[in-house]
């Protein structure tokens, strides 16, 4: 089966696509499984190809209750189809697809729009063959990640600007459990401040009616996304969900009761990993749970020492036993959490996932991820690289054929691109001359062998000396030459700010919620209306 992509006019422009591999925006293991190499490593997962759909029929899961309270959450978030999608989540027939991230300061990177736009779409294009969808994003709450969730990056006339909420007040402190705080209102300041005009000013007012220093960050976060995605909003489930730990207690119980199978099987898979020749994402910790506990308002990881005894991380005092640990999970679900490795496999056996929506980086850990599927004995989803995007102007990409450059030369490498704004200005002067001299070089070589093979060694040296320093010469005086030209350097570099802000790239860096105060509600359903399902490319979207 095909999915459907959009027809939108601005997707189909070449220059509003360009192939990922090209622009090294792809993690080796995503690259390969997008090739269809390697895919054995993710068993017993399935990689959806590229254009395809998943074929797997329902699974059942646990959701009944869990959409109960779901239809009560959303609602109050603001999300306009709450009840509907409840009432689809509730039907066992449903299929459901997953993507999720942490409640980032003021909706998080852009690349929290693009997932939950694509989830939406993949629950839309699966309803097209006749059988309901539900697109659910899990909000991992319980994170606590003060780095992820605190700061936000905006574009202004002098380029990014990151603000944060300043220095963890509660380390290891869960982030659905943390309120933001008075100097909430000190970083909407200073975004007026960088950001001027009034349609800005006017969203900064409506973020802070959320943003407030009384309001907790999932909170926030839910609401912001509820209305940035209006009638596209996924069902939002935060981590820490009462009915959702309940639903979670089996799974949890099996990482315990299991725990040593588990740990084989996430070893042997890093194993063969490796053994491919790939990294691993997530660092191997010999006798850690994939478990975390809740205590004293600091969720910490368990350890195992010996088979009877588990510790705190941080703390190296026996903590208790695996009954012990049993009984916290029955009587109080609500403090023990799956780890980045178990997650996914307690995910699935709660919703019956059919397909999962991830990140270059998720999809990486999903390898090591995958070996508790087995071992919990939860029945296999399928898994997406998410579609990556950027946000640009049509007048900003027609500037760029203007200039002569491509998409591609900007996201690229900083040396290269001056190298091609040098060679449209005629600028590379060095080289031409670079070749002669190589040329001259290779022709002492002869003689200088012919008069003594001794020489061949301070020969090659002293050529790799001269040929290096005037490569070393020529990135100066390319870079001296690209900036000769005072208005296409300008422009390119606005351009390579918006693109690449602070080196990287931008749907990684910008604040969801800049965007809207930028281009209003159109931002959001120019996702929808052209960003298509295609993992392979960076797709320009143009509010």
């Amino acid at each position: 089966m095909t999915a459907n992509v959009s027809s939108s006019s601005v997707a189909s422009r070449p220059e509003a696509r360009i192939d990922l591999s090209a622009v090294r925006l792809l993690p080796p293991l995503p690259e390969a499984w997008l090739a269809g190499r390697d895919l054995d490593l993710l068993d017993p997962l399935r990689f959806l190809p590229p254009g395809e759909l998943p074929s797997t029929p329902a699974l059942a899961g646990a959701r009944r209750e869990l959409a109960a309270e779901l239809a009560v959450t959303n609602g109050y978030y603001g999300n306009q189809n709450a009840e509907r999608l409840a009432r689809r989540l509730a039907d066992p027939a449903t299929r459901i697809v997953v993507t999720g991230q942490q409640p980032g300061l003021f909706g998080g990177p852009l690349y929290s729009v693009s997932k939950a736009i694509a989830a939406s779409r993949w629950a839309a294009a699966l309803e097209a063959t006749g059988e309901p969808a539900v697109a659910v994003f899990w909000m991992a709450t319980e994170d606590h990640d003060w780095a992820e969730v605190s700061s936000a990056v905006v574009l202004t006339s002098e380029g990014p600007r990151e603000i944060s909420l300043g220095a963890d007040p509660e380390p290891l402190a869960p982030a659905g459990m943390r309120s933001l705080g008075p100097e909430i209102e000190n970083v909407l300041r200073q975004i007026g401040e960088a950001v001027p005009g009034d349609r800005y000013a006017e969203w900064l007012r409506t973020l802070a009616r959320w943003y407030r220093p009384s309001a907790r960050f999932g909170e926030a976060y839910s609401r912001l996304l509820a209305h940035l995605l209006g009638p596209h909003c996924p069902l939002i489930l935060d981590s820490m969900l009462p009915s959702l730990k309940a639903a979670q207690r089996p799974w949890l119980r099996r990482l315990v009761e299991r725990r040593e199978t588990v740990e084989e099987a996430i070893a042997t898979r890093e194993g063969e990993i490796q053994g491919r020749g790939y990294p691993l994402q997530v660092t191997p910790q010999r006798g850690a749970s994939p478990l975390f506990l809740l205590h004293r308002g600091q969720r910490r990881k368990i350890s195992w020492r010996g088979p009877d005894c588990f510790v705190l991380r941080g703390n190296e005092d026996c903590f208790g036993g695996p009954e012990d640990l049993l009984r916290i999970i029955d009587e109080n679900p609500g403090v023990v959490s799956p780890g980045v490795l178990a997650r996914p496999a307690v995910q699935d056996a709660v919703l019956g996932t059919c397909l999962q929506v991830l990140g270059p980086g998720e999809l990486s850990y999903m390898a090591q991820a995958a070996a508790v599927h087995r071992v919990l004995e939860v029945d296999p989803a399928w898994v997406t690289l998410r579609p990556q995007a950027l946000v640009l102007e049509s007048h900003q990409i027609d500037k760029l054929a203007e200039i002569g450059l491509t998409l591609a030369d900007v996201l690229g490498d900083q040396h290269q691109l001056d190298r091609r704004l040098a060679e449209r200005s005629g600028g590379d002067f060095v080289a031409p001359v670079r070749r002669r001299v190589e040329g001259a070089l290779d022709e002492l070589r002869a003689p200088a062998l012919a008069a003594d093979p001794n020489l061949e060694r301070p020969f090659d040296k002293t050529r790799e000396q001269i040929l290096r320093a005037l490569d070393l010469f020529s990135d100066k005086a390319v870079a001296a030459a690209a900036r000769k030209n005072e208005v296409v350097d300008r422009r390119v570099r606005q351009l390579r700010d918006t693109a690449l802000p602070l080196g990287k790239p931008q749907e990684r860096v910008v604040s969801s919620a800049h965007f809207q105060g930028k281009y209003g509600d159109r931002f959001a359903e120019s996702f929808w209306e052209q960003m298509e399902l295609d993992p392979t490319h960076l797709q320009v979207i143009s509010p």
